[in-house]
């Protein structure tokens, strides 16, 4: 019941945010993001409905992936990625949302190529470019400048797919500011690449200036799942 109306409250402020704006709310994706959450809270959600769910760290999103195999999630890593888990990921992601450089995109799309052949998935890997806003290396992400160069390689790739651009405004920003910069982004990416029509953007805190900023996934997790129950250290 908790998640439930967590669920509800979190899609009436999507419903809102897009009638503010002026957009269909079916445009905007909401990616719950379950990291630290049993197994179980997602499995609640399946039945309330959502397929997909986004997770940051591989080790423990594999772990889930298995236990929940029969549901058939598509699961989104949302978290950074080390070159060296590609193969892993491989195994069990419908999408990255991380990538930031080319090494990356091609340890992933090898990963992929292998995952393909036995037969441990059917479809190409859907792959988001992160932007980074702030030129923060901790955080992951390339310059927007930078996001034409990866988008090509990437597209260049047959066991990638390249849906869009991620990022997440750093922390003492102003969100409009920062959420109008990665929508210029985007929009010149779409002119060479129609298809990369993903734009994921905003939280449980900025949900609506993304969403007036055009963004068509917002990852929420507090807001829908509430406290974290295990810190991330």
């Amino acid at each position: 019941m908790e998640l439930a109306a967590g669920l509800d409250r979190v899609l009436a402020r999507i419903d809102a945010a897009c009638a503010a704006a002026g957009r269909d709310p079916g445009d905007v994706r909401l990616l719950p993001v379950t990291k630290y959450f049993p197994a179980s809270d997602i499995a609640a959600l399946y039945r309330l409905g959502r397929r997909d769910f986004g997770e940051n760290r591989p080790q423990e999103a594999g772990a889930k992936a298995a236990e929940l195999s029969d549901l058939g999630v598509r699961w989104h890593l949302v978290g950074q990625l080390q070159r060296n888990k590609a193969r892993q990921v491989a195994r069990w992601a419908y999408a990255v949302h991380s990538v930031d450089s080319e090494r990356l995109a091609t340890a992933l799309a090898t990963a992929t190529a292998a995952a393909l052949d036995s037969g441990e998935r059917d479809t190409p890997l859907e792959v988001l470019i992160q932007v980074s806003l702030d030129a923060d290396p901790t955080r992951g992400g390339v310059e927007p400048g930078a996001v034409p160069a990866l988008a090509d390689h990437i597209a260049e790739s047959t066991e990638l797919r390249l849906a869009g651009i991620m990022a997440i405004p750093p922390r003492t920003a102003d969100p409009d500011a920062e959420f109008a910069r990665l929508a210029e982004v985007c929009t010149r990416l779409r002119t060479g690449h129609p298809g990369a029509t993903e734009l994921s953007a905003g939280m449980s805190n900025d949900l609506e200036r993304a969403i007036a900023h055009g963004s068509t996934c917002v990852r929420v997790g507090t807001a829908l799942l509430g406290a974290r129950p295990i810190t991330s250290a």
